[in-house]
Formats: C-alpha cells, sequence, structure tokens
C-alpha cells in the first residue's frame, strides 16, 4: 500500500483528513523530535488506529508531506504518483 493509500484509508476510517490529524497531533506538542511510538500510541487510544497506518501519520507528523522518491514511477504496490501527499482530504484531489 502506498503511503498515499494510507492516510486515505485513515480519513475514510476516522472522518478526519490528515491534515485535521497532523494539526491535532502538533496541537499535543508532537513534533520531529516525538517518539514514534507515542504518537502511534494516541493514534490507537483516540482514533484506533493500527501500526501500519498510523506509522504513515506519524511520518507526516514528524517529517511533512513529502517521502522519498524511491516509489514514485514505480510498478511496486507501495508506488506513490508524486513525492508530495495530498493531506487536505480525497475531495480536494486535483484542486491543489
Amino acid at each position: 500500500m502506498s503511503f498515499q493509500a494510507y492516510l486515505d484509508a485513515i480519513e475514510t476510517k476516522t472522518g478526519k483528513t490528515p491534515a485535521e490529524l497532523v494539526a491535532a497531533a502538533h496541537e499535543r506538542g508532537y513534533g520531529s523530535d516525538t517518539r514514534a511510538n507515542e504518537i502511534l500510541q494516541w493514534l490507537k487510544d483516540d482514533y484506533e488506529l493500527g501500526r501500519g497506518h498510523g506509522m504513515a501519520l506519524v511520518h507526516v507528523v514528524k517529517n511533512g508531506p513529502t517521502i522519498s522518491d524511491k516509489h514514485v514511477g514505480s510498478t511496486g504496490t507501495h508506488r506513490d504518483p508524486s513525492t508530495v501527499l495530498h493531506l487536505d482530504g480525497k475531495a480536494n484531489r486535483g484542486r491543489e
């Protein structure tokens, strides 16, 4: 599953866009120096997210919406169309 697919699934499961969850994480004081397990526990407790989905969001909380180009343009299951993740919701895709 690609990073973007994980983020889209998180939105479907929680009803919140990735941007809303990142903002909530930052309001809690989570950022680049926060341990992943602390963020994962919050996501599990408050949103019932598992580790795979949680780690995609942890990446964005800690590093922003840019990912490595390792899988961009590849044909594998982890491929992403871009190094920039869309955080403002599936309904807004294509309006950026």
